[in-house]
Formats: C-alpha cells, structure tokens, sequence
C-alpha cells in the first residue's frame, strides 16, 4: 500500500493536477471569505469561519471528483490495471493507497486555510474572541467530508474507463449523498413524522452536527460506516473486472 501511496502522490504533484487543484479550492474560499461583500469576513459583526465551512462541501463537490476522477480510470485507460492487479499486492492495497493518497490532497488543500483562522483570531475584538472549539470541529467535519468524498471518486473511477464519466458520476453521488436526504426529509409524506430519520441518512446532518465543536461518536460511525461502504463496493467492482 505505501508504494501504491508514494506513486499516486508523485504523480499528483509532478504533474499540474495537484496544484491546480488545491489553487482552485484556495482562490474560491479567499473570494468569498474576504472579497464577495455578501460573505467577506470583514462585513461580518462576528469573528467566525462559517463562510469557510459553509461553503468547503460545495467546493469539495467538485474539488475532490477532479482529483480521484483518474485513480482506477487512467489505469483502465493505459491498460496497466491488469498489471497492477496481477502483482503480489491485494486489492484493498491498491484501494488503500489511492484512498490515503487523495485523501492526503485534500488536506494539504484545508492547510493552508489555518492562515483564515489566524487571520480572524487577530482581527477580533477583542483579540483572540473566536470559538476554537467550534473551529476545530468544523475543520475534522471538513476532513471527515472529504473523506467520503474521496471514497465516492474512487468508487466512481472504478465504475468507468473514461476520466469525464467518472468526474460526472461523482459529482451526482456527492451531491446526492450531501443534499438530497434533507430535500426528502420536506417532502409531505416524510415531514412531521419520519424527517428527522431520513435527514439522518444525509451527510450533510452529520457534518453540521460536528461542525457545532462536538464529536459525537454517532456522527463519527456514520462516517467511518460511509467510507467502509464505498470502500467495500469499488473493492467488489475491481474483483468483478479481475474476473
């Protein structure tokens, strides 16, 4: 697996890829967070990073598909995954090292966005009146996000040999699994009796529920829970085209 790991890295940041994309996803969050008058910081009566965290999981949407979009596709498409498949390596290593690999994308992506963070702490009055703790949660929610994120790209990558297809698919299932439980959950069939169960299936409950600075083990599982899943069906796929 570290070998597997070690590649997809070198390739992410020996070719534009890598850069672009943690450009991409900095220059958009600057854009709202301190010039779109609507969301700047700076027009805010409150020292707080909700900006970042309210719009990071749209950004991910599309920032993460990007980058997982060519794990299994590219393979497909150079013919190497049949060689890849037939050297001495088992299969969740090659889905643990690309797993790891993107996942390590995305928070380099969210590390530099600690300067937002200090930038507010100063700017604060007084100096310093921000809620750590909320920030903290906010960022490991961000994490964990990104997290089945990657795993629904990788999923999505081992679905087709062509890199776009997989940008597509990802993008829907990202969009889907974030958003769409919470439009169900207002349908009049579900509302006042089963919305908050089927909200619940969402990530987008979990995430904000972290995102209020309290790790809850029940948001934690659910995370674990939805990255094994994908996981466990793109392992299923690859063993399929093994075949």
């Amino acid at each position: 697996m570290w070998a597997i790991y070690r590649k997809e890295i070198f390739v992410f940041f020996s070719s534009l890829i890598g850069y672009i994309s943690i450009g991409v996803f900095l220059l958009l969050l600057g854009l709202v967070m301190w010039v779109f008058p609507d969301y700047s910081i700076l027009n805010s009566n409150y020292a707080s990073l909700d900006q970042l965290f309210l719009i990071g999981p749209l950004v991910f949407m599309f920032l993460v598909p990007a980058v997982t979009m060519r794990s299994f596709a590219e393979e497909h498409q150079t013919g190497t995954i049949e060689l890849l498949m037939t050297k001495p390596v088992s299969a969740w290593a090659v889905i643990g090292g690309k797993y790891f690999a993107s996942l390590t994308l995305v928070a380099l992506a969210l590390l530099p966005t600690l300067i937002y963070y200090y930038s507010v702490y100063q700017l604060g009055a007084p100096k310093g009146n921000i809620d750590s703790g909320q920030v903290l949660g906010s960022y490991v929610g961000l994490l964990l996000l990104g997290g089945c994120f990657v795993a629904i790209g990788l999923f999505s990558s081992a679905l087709s040999s062509n890199q776009i297809v997989s940008f597509v698919i990802a993008i829907f299932v990202c969009f889907f699994s974030f958003w769409a439980f919470y439009y169900l959950s207002k349908l009049p069939v579900f509302f006042g009796r089963w919305d908050d169960v089927v909200e619940r299936f969402g990530i987008n409950y979990h995430y904000e529920s972290i995102s209020r600075g309290v790790l809850d083990t029940r948001d934690l599982m659910y995370f674990i829970s939805f990255i094994g899943i994908f996981l466990l069906i793109t392992k299923a796929i690859l063993d399929k085209q093994k075949k």
